[in-house]
């Protein structure tokens, strides 16, 4: 797993303005980069976060031309991200009547931006391993000959992706999180105490 890039130095310090071409004032670059950081420890492209947090900050729409220049980008690595956030919902293209060319906007909505990212990513994810899971315990049971509390323990792993795929589509539906089956799908069995280690 990535770690967080710490870029602030102590806490309360100036921030140091970022060298380039961009024109971003200290405190957006550093936001921006904070971001950007915080996408990738998450399993995102840092660029990824970069661009929707300068989107966000500027609150109002940019070319595909400007936000290379801002973040100092490819045009064909601009292309690729924006493609990835429209179709996450977090970026939208937008194009005045008056404009001849396309520009791009942040969803600000933060609670709709997550569900539209769980949705197109985690819960496919989840629903993939469910039914990995939901296969493994049916070779197990065919197989015949595998120990009862093997068994128990891959049923056990398999409730447990079930709760996660059900916390998250109701998460999706609410924007509430509840993780009570999935802490007990943790737990060992009433009365049994923990289980020994072999």
């Amino acid at each position: 797993m990535k770690g967080y890039l710490w870029t602030g130095g102590s806490p309360g310090a100036v921030p140091v303005a970022v060298s380039g071409p961009s024109a971003l004032a200290p405190w957006e670059a550093l936001a921006i980069e904070a971001v950007g950081n915080v996408i990738e420890f998450w399993g995102f492209k840092r660029n990824q976060g970069r661009m929707w947090a300068l989107l966000y900050l500027r609150g109002e729409p940019l070319t595909a031309g400007e936000i290379e220049r801002e973040l100092d980008l490819s045009k064909g690595g601009v292309s690729m991200l924006l493609r990835d956030l429209e179709r996450w919902g977090v970026v939208m293209r937008v194009r005045p009547p008056s404009d001849t060319v396309w520009r791009y906007e942040a969803e600000t909505d933060l609670v709709r931006m997550v569900t539209h990212v769980i949705a197109e990513r985690e819960v496919g994810f989840v629903s993939r391993i469910r039914a990995d899971l939901a296969e493994a315990r049916r070779l197990a049971q065919n197989v015949g000959g595998v120990p009862a509390e093997r068994l128990q323990r891959l049923e056990k792993m398999a409730t447990l992706a079930a709760h996660v795929e059900k916390a998250i589509r109701l998460f999706i539906k609410t924007a509430r999180l509840d993780v009570g089956g999935v802490l007990a799908a943790f737990r060992d069995e009433p009365g049994g105490g923990r289980e020994k280690r072999r």
